[in-house]
């Protein structure tokens, strides 16, 4: 089945329907030669979006994203890549979660040293800074894209309310207004997009490039008789999600879900991926892989979204509610 292409909320650009992330995977579990193969796949698949951080392994996420596409040969206007800056790699006063102007202008520079490009195509705050006006944020974001270091920008993980405060910032001084937020958005992760987004949509034309589709590996069953040895929640510093992924309620939704993709031939994956695409206010769902098959695997949820009536949406809907 051929890529469908979005455009990014009210904006011109187009972005492929399922894009490719690396948060996790980039550094820690995918060397630069199994990034590229993975980066390659999606490619082949129609994917044109590739997402990034700069706190994604300390740095290395971005370098190693960045040799892949000189690896590749790519033209430069062929794909769209994305970074984010909030956390900081430095402790030092003014370098760690923080927006401030100081920080936002030299964390996009060191982006862009480690990816090896001239600008990204979008730019996120990472997180939402209570401790600096939201003023000083819309202009230093604003700066960064009229540089042109970066063509639209956009927030992950804000709250309706900021996200409105920031456009009307923009509006009134006449900036560059924030185009994307990048929030969380699965079967069992739903309440922001579905309802404190609502009025975004049409208001200010927002766009969305959700992230954790799998819900961090929850939706793919693989933990439905426990955490097996190599997996992200075997990892150490990843406890957190060791007690999401072996939550009872949510497992038991688990296989409610997976009865339905029996039902349909297809993984759990490829019907959590398909479902995601359903949503009209999703411009792209970000996927993950540690390997090619995944990447391949993951790009067949276009065929399982085809198949998705009014009744099975039904189905899906009473299972993960």
């Amino acid at each position: 089945m051929e890529m469908e292409y979005r455009h990014l909320g009210r904006s011109g650009l187009q972005v492929s329907v399922l894009s490719f992330g690396s948060w996790v995977t980039f550094g820690p579990q995918l060397d630069t030669g199994l990034a590229t193969e993975s980066i390659a796949a999606a490619g082949e698949a129609g994917v044109n979006f590739f997402d990034n951080a700069e706190a994604y392994s300390g740095g290395e996420s971005e370098r190693i994203m960045g040799q892949a596409f000189a690896a590749l040969k790519w033209p430069r206007h062929s794909y769209v890549v994305s970074t984010k800056l909030y956390w900081g790699l430095s402790d030092e006063p003014n370098m760690r979660n923080t927006l401030n102007r100081k920080y936002l202008m030299q964390a996009i520079d060191g982006s862009l040293e480690r990816f090896g490009l001239d600008f990204v195509d979008l730019l996120f705050c990472h997180r939402a800074d209570p401790d600096t006006p939201i003023e000083e944020t819309v202009w230093a974001m604003s700066d960064i894209v009229s540089a042109g270091k970066a063509l639209y920008w956009g927030t992950s993980e804000w709250a309706a309310e900021e996200i409105r405060a920031a456009w009307e910032v923009a509006e009134r001084h006449h900036l560059h207004k924030p185009v994307m937020e990048q929030p969380q958005y699965n079967l069992l992760t739903r309440r922001k997009v579905e309802r404190e987004f609502a009025r975004l949509y049409d208001d200010i034309g927002l766009g969305l490039t959700t992230w954790s589709p799998l819900a961090s590996g929850l939706l793919t069953g693989k933990y439905l008789d426990g955490v097996p040895n190599g997996s992200r929640a075997s990892l150490p510093g990843y406890e957190w999600l060791r007690d999401m992924l072996t939550d009872p309620g949510a497992n038991a939704k688990v296989k409610a879900l997976k009865d339905i993709a029996d039902d349909l031939d297809c993984t759990l994956a490829q019907l959590s991926l398909a479902w995601c695409t359903k949503n009209p206010r999703v411009s792209t769902v970000i996927t993950g892989a540690s390997r090619v098959e995944q990447v391949r695997e993951n790009m067949t949820a276009l065929e399982v979204a085809g198949r998705l009536d009014d009744d099975t949406m039904a189905r899906i809907d009473s299972a993960a509610r």
